[in-house]
């Protein structure tokens, strides 16, 4: 039975004793998020929803409210993210003991909706770790790849220089010309190149190209020098352009097939093909600097939210979704071997996001730190079910005004890489891979709010 969406909104109203808000005329989309279906739902639609552990859920989630706390007024039209202060304000007198209760509180506070990107039954899923790698002060023979701290040239609009990290999209960035305009910066192949060579911006060193792109993927590592010590960096900046997967050109030019595909085969083919290796990396023309943490040997990293990562808890999301907001993922994932047959069924929070996490349903699961959070990662490109927790109190319309577009995924650059010959496989799915191409890069949509049923 397909339920008045004013019966949704009015009793949110109702619970607050506030004024009901205007019903939409049919055919009307009152939470205008682009390109995005949402479906209310009920807590027992939610696959292994009372299984999970809350409790757990439930200290992620006061991690990520710590910000909210220091934030004494609302934030003009930001109401999805006055909305979730005014639940951590809620949080912060409550003690759950044990995981029923911690459950309680988040059915209590929010309410869940699923959400998928129109037109697509299920949101997508990769996941990422913190590398740890050996690595030097000094470049030897053995460690000659440098990882960069921010060149003093380089600007990001509407941020002063020295400040804080630059967002890693959505902001114009590059350098400043003659005129004082912002142009591009030097990309990938000129920066490998030896574009920045000479300015002592050096961090470190490690030991090949891999673990450098690998670091700038994860955005953070622990590099181990000579004498044990570990070195802490994290993101702080790109260099302006738009993140483009490898992986894809890899893909694209039939080098690796597509059922294959995982860090790990990036690794042995650029480690197999040394000359070619250069140029798919620089079809991915954004670059990473970074900036040493101070963090000792022992934590996680801070993802974007300034809070420290929880392996198993955190996800990087698109920016258009407010740090802090709360996702069930139901999936089938690659944990305890190669194949999707571990499910996978959890309360997860937003503390991160990522130049590659685009998308309304789209989620970079955080796993940890060393050789066994890579390899967990590194499998992972799997689809999932979405089911995101909204504050009861938020007013669906008024939130829908003031969401931002996702953005669009870039092209990958035409560069000349040597392809490997069809085989009948590859053949078959050429067109498959072309539509799904076009399809990546099609132009935002309207959205649609689904009442439950």
């Amino acid at each position: 039975m397909r339920l008045c969406l004013c019966v949704f909104l009015g009793s949110i109203a109702a619970a607050l004793s506030l004024p009901a808000p205007l019903c939409a005329e049919p055919g009307d989309e009152p939470f205008k998020l682009a390109d995005t279906e949402l479906e209310p739902v009920k807590w027992t639609d939610v696959a292994g929803w009372a299984a999970d552990d809350h409790l757990a859920a439930f200290a992620t989630y006061q991690t990520s409210c710590r910000p909210f706390r220091n934030v004494r007024e609302p934030r003009g039209e930001r109401p999805v993210y006055n909305a979730l202060a005014e639940v951590c304000r809620r949080a912060a007198a409550v003690r759950p003991t044990d995981k029923d209760a911690a459950r309680r509180f988040f059915e209590d506070n929010f309410r869940p909706v699923r959400i998928t990107r129109l037109g697509e039954p299920q949101g997508f899923l990769t996941g990422y770790y913190e590398p740890i790698v050996e690595g030097s002060r000094f470049p030897n023979p053995e460690f000659h790849v440098p990882l960069y701290r921010r060149p003093p040239d380089l600007v990001a609009a509407g941020y002063k220089p020295g400040t804080d990290p630059f967002p890693n999209k959505g902001a114009l960035i590059g350098r400043l010309n003659d005129k004082g305009e912002i142009v591009p910066y030097h990309d990938r192949a000129g920066i490998e190149g030896g574009a920045l060579d000479g300015q002592k911006l050096e961090i470190c060193w490690v030991r090949d190209p891999f673990e450098a792109l690998a670091i700038q993927i994860q955005g953070s590592a622990r590099v181990i020098l000579e004498d044990g010590t570990a070195l802490r960096l994290n993101y702080d900046s790109h260099n302006g352009y738009p993140y483009t997967a490898v992986g894809r050109a890899l893909i694209e030019r039939n080098l690796i097939p597509r059922e294959e595909m995982s860090m790990q085969r990036i690794r042995d083919w650029m480690a197999a093909n040394p000359d070619e290796a250069p140029k798919v990396r620089a079809t991915n023309r954004s670059y990473i600097f970074f900036h040493v943490t101070g963090l000792s040997n022992e934590g996680e990293p801070a993802g974007a939210q300034g809070v420290p990562l929880v392996p198993g808890r955190s996800i990087a999301v698109d920016k258009i979704h407010v740090y802090g907001t709360p996702f069930f993922i139901e999936a089938s994932l690659p944990i305890e071997s190669a194949k999707p047959t571990t499910p996978f069924r959890r309360l997860m929070i937003a503390q991160d996001t990522g130049s590659a996490i685009v998308g309304p349903a789209r989620a970079d699961l955080y796993w940890g730190a060393g050789d066994d959070a890579a390899r967990i990662a590194g499998r992972i490109r799997h689809p999932g079910r979405f089911v995101m927790l909204l504050p009861r109190e938020l007013d669906m319309i008024e939130a829908g005004k003031h969401m931002p577009l996702p953005v669009a995924k870039p092209s990958i650059p035409e560069v000349e890489v040597k392809q490997e010959p069809s085989k009948s496989k590859h053949a078959a799915g050429k067109g498959e891979n072309e539509t799904r191409a076009r399809k990546l890069r099609r132009q935002v949509g309207p959205a649609r709010w689904r009442p439950g049923s």
